[in-house]
């Protein structure tokens, strides 16, 4: 989801880590689905790309379905 909201907005992995004051390696993580990354960040990250509540609701309940098939 962060990396299609962040690609689809033309934002460089750098200018969205500095929009959360993190790093561009860190972002890199997220997009991997790195363990070590905090959810606090990810959140973070995924609305800095300007995402509502529901829309990360409904990806998380989109995968959740997914993976109980």
């Amino acid at each position: 989801m962060l990396r299609r909201r962040r690609e689809a907005q033309r934002v460089s992995q750098i200018a969205l880590a500095k929009r959360i004051g993190s790093s561009q390696s860190r972002v890199a993580k997220m997009e991997a689905g790195d363990p070590s990354v905090s959810m606090e960040l990810l959140v973070r990250a995924i609305f800095a790309t300007g995402a509502t509540i529901s829309e990360i609701g409904y990806e998380l309940i989109g995968k959740a379905a997914t993976q109980q098939s």
